[in-house]
């Protein structure tokens, strides 16, 4: 079984549940990261060619919001599009290393590519840096 160098643990999704998917494609459920009001999406389709059937780090997706908060500026039901921050399936660095996250975790985004909310929640991927996210990567907390 391959292992993860970073953590020491065997390499893969490690206490996911049934409703958590280890790629991120349609009918993936996605926490919302932000404070949009929004608490989990569902991911309808993913960006960028005809035929992409995977999204990762950094992929733009369409989502329809499955959970919300009463008072927030989304509602359920609404459709919105959302970046990727966090994905279970680790993704190989050119460095050689590897991340992973605990969950599947997503921002919502204006019709201009910049952030819905005014704050983000929990480390994202430094791959969103690479794809000219650069004000969600200045309200994360961490970056990874």
């Amino acid at each position: 079984m391959p292992v993860d160098e970073e953590v020491g643990q065997p390499a893969g999704p490690v206490g996911s549940s049934d409703r958590e998917t280890v790629v991120i494609q349609q009918e993936s459920r996605l926490k919302v990261a932000d404070n949009t009001g929004a608490k989990e999406i569902l991911c309808i389709r993913v960006l960028g060619g005809s035929g992409r059937r995977y999204a990762g780090i950094g992929d733009v997706i369409v989502a329809t919001v499955k959970d919300a908060i009463p008072g927030g500026n989304v509602k359920k039901g609404e459709v919105v599009k959302a970046v990727v921050v966090r994905t279970v399936k680790e993704r190989r660095r050119p460095d050689g290393s590897y991340i992973r996250f605990d969950e599947n975790a997503a921002v919502l985004l204006r019709n201009d590519g910049e952030p819905r909310g005014t704050r983000i929640f929990g480390p994202v991927g430094r791959e969103l840096r690479e794809k000219r996210y650069m004000r969600i990567i200045s309200l994360a907390p961490e970056v990874l």
